[in-house]
């Protein structure tokens, strides 16, 4: 049933997608949409609950595959060259957003402080693929693409060691098991970049040599061992996934040119899946058991901390307005947020349901408002729009009348009797 939703969503997102991508409507919106209507508490087609195994699996597959491909758009020389930016975000916003949004849940949510971090670094993370239209439209400056995607891609790895400490503090655990964190995240960045590297090297080799029908699913296999690698070793799955992503980009460009339209589609899709799994949990039952405090620290959490924590880490950075108020406002929730709701919801912690449904939600909104905006953002980069539109109504309007006072004059002017008119002077 899953599977059969799942075709015809994908089928409806596909004949609309021309439309989407001109106007506010949203593929990613349709697939959160249908899945809220299809979801056992709505209509009960799906029967999936934040405990099923699919839903996790799902949305950390989905994760890893996104990031895989946001690491391939970028290569070493890219980040060394363009850091001081991402830098910033990463080093100021990402601390700044975690403190924010820790306190707007303290005093507006209610949640203890132990809590109240650990939700700020669940939320802190932000994910591109909902804003894609401005990610992906060249019209935008490139330091302002590179910038979201670099900050969207490392974050939820630098994210990922709060949110598991903070559980453990929340959780009433004298162990933070840090030794443990920097085992996973070295792991993950050994295997990200040791992986792809084996695989290019043998590729160029004289004995082996990829056919042009197999070349695209070099960059799956890659993937698959590197996601393979880190559920073996405990490594950090989403590092692993970037620095491959990276380590592909920096030394395989043709690897990276075969596999990239492909790959995209791939991850396209699994983020789609993941989206309509993740609109099935939620319901109107689901929304109406969070107090009014929860609504507006959702709001808050999306329209104040990180457009704060990025005025703060953007000052004297000499980005230009335009682009700054973009960078502050597109930092949607993703996979990531979803991913890490999860692991608290199977902690077992005290507040492990209210955490969960402040994240939820707190997601819901960002999709549903940062996918939808995302292309009237962008048209604000393009130079053919420069001019405001009431400018062009108004010269046009300025140029119908004054081309309809001169057809009305020529019917006057070429009256009979006009002798001026006729070709010959009074005295002829």
């Amino acid at each position: 049933m899953l599977l059969l939703c799942f075709a015809v969503v994908l089928l409806a997102a596909v004949l609309v997608s021309a439309l989407a991508h001109r106007t506010i409507l949203s593929t990613a919106a349709l697939f959160l949409v249908a899945g809220f209507v299809l979801g056992e508490d709505t209509t009960g087609v799906l029967h999936l609950r934040a405990d099923s195994p699919i839903v996790a699996q799902l949305a950390e597959l989905a994760l890893f595959a996104v990031l895989f491909t946001d690491g391939m758009r970028v290569g070493w020389a890219d980040l060394r060259s363009a850091w001081r930016l991402p830098g910033r975000a990463l080093g100021w916003g990402l601390p700044l957003t975690l403190l924010i949004t820790a306190a707007l849940a303290h005093y507006i949510a209610g949640l203890d402080w132990p809590e109240a971090l650990l939700i700020g670094a669940i939320l802190a993370p932000t994910d591109p693929v909902f804003a894609a239209a401005l990610v992906g439209n060249d019209k935008v400056p490139a330091r302002l693409r590179h910038l979201l995607n670099v900050e969207s891609g490392v974050n939820d790895g630098l994210a990922l060691p709060f949110v598991v400490v903070l559980l453990a503090v929340a959780a009433g655990s004298d162990d933070l098991h840090l030794g443990e964190l920097a085992t996973e995240l070295a792991l993950g960045l050994l295997i990200g970049v040791l992986v792809p590297l084996a695989a290019i090297a043998l590729e160029r080799t004289r004995w082996f040599a990829a056919s042009a029908a197999y070349a695209p699913l070099n960059g799956v296999a890659i993937g698959l061992l590197v996601l393979a690698l880190g559920k073996a070793t405990h490594g950090n799955l989403f590092l692993a996934a970037f620095a491959a992503g990276i380590t592909v980009a920096t030394f395989g460009p043709r690897q990276r040119a075969t596999f990239e339209h492909f790959g995209e589609n791939v991850a396209e899709l699994l983020k789609l899946a993941a989206l309509l799994v993740f609109g099935a949990l939620i319901s109107v039952q689901f929304l109406g058991e969070i107090s009014w405090a929860g609504w507006v620290f959702a709001v808050l959490a999306i329209v104040v901390a990180r457009p704060v924590a990025l005025g703060i880490s953007f000052l004297r950075s000499g980005l230009g307005l335009r682009e700054q108020a973009a960078a502050m406002w597109f930092g949607p929730k993703g996979f990531a947020s979803v991913v890490y709701g999860l692991l608290v919801l199977e902690s077992g912690i005290a507040a492990a349901d209210e955490v969960f449904h402040l994240v939820a939600l707190t997601i819901v909104i960002s999709i549903m408002a940062h996918s939808s905006t995302d292309v009237l953002v962008a048209r604000a980069f393009d130079e053919g729009r420069e001019t405001p539109n009431w400018h062009g109504v108004l010269r046009r309007a300025r140029r119908r009348g004054r081309d309809s006072a001169v057809e009305a004059a020529l019917p006057l002017a070429n009256q009979p009797g006009d002798e001026r008119d006729q070709g010959t002077s009074p005295t002829c």
